[in-house]
């Protein structure tokens, strides 16, 4: 078959490479727009990291504009502290001149280390849990098992499935692990029946 050069017109508008869907978060803020599929990955173990606020896209950061370098998020802990952030598959030959443009907002930039996204279970567990993050638990529910929890200190997943009367008893669990309620260990296994919860105190 005969091939046929095509032209492209200088003024012809060229469309942006598709970006990873974003899916359901709770604690990203405002518009989130993932520049890879390693910063997604990033923004749920964010999402799942009891010392993070809230983090959202890095829409602008026009101190760094002169490097041509657009960091990947801006994320507050639980302290405060600002952060910019860029995923592994984001590093900047200029780390340095980054470093001290975020200071000079009051900030401190950190390139996050590829094994802090992909080594052990954390990154499935969050996925795992993420799909829950619009879930509403009852308030019923809420305080059933939370008391059982304070009167047993801890429980398999299992047994606290037990105390949920409600048709989707994973959901409401997943929904108060990711809004602060409840913990479990996400690094050394997949979560299962046999995976101890408990309470987490203001």
């Amino acid at each position: 078959m005969k091939k046929h050069k095509t032209s492209v017109r200088p003024d012809a508008v060229q469309l942006p490479p598709p970006r990873p869907f974003a899916g359901p978060t709770v604690k990203g803020r405002g518009v989130v727009n993932f520049r890879s599929g390693t910063a997604k990955d990033l923004a749920a173990i964010l999402d799942v990291d009891s010392n993070v606020e809230s983090w959202s896209s890095c829409v602008g950061f026009p101190e760094a504009d002169h490097i041509g370098h657009l960091p990947d998020f801006r994320m507050v802990d639980t302290e405060g502290t600002i952060w910019i952030i860029d995923a592994p598959d984001h590093a900047s030959s200029q780390q340095s001149d980054l470093e001290g443009l975020a200071r000079d907002i009051g900030a401190v930039y950190r390139l996050v280390p590829r094994t802090e996204i992909y080594s052990g279970f954390r990154l499935r567990n969050a996925r795992d849990l993420l799909h829950y993050a619009n879930y509403t638990v009852t308030l019923s529910d809420r305080i059933r098992l939370l008391a059982t929890l304070d009167e047993q200190g801890s429980l398999p997943m299992a047994d606290c499935l037990s105390v949920l009367r409600v048709r989707e008893p994973v959901a409401a669990v997943a929904a108060l692990m990711l809004h602060g309620f409840l913990e479990a260990d996400l690094d050394e296994a997949l979560l299962g029946p046999e995976t101890m919860v408990r309470r987490i105190r203001s």
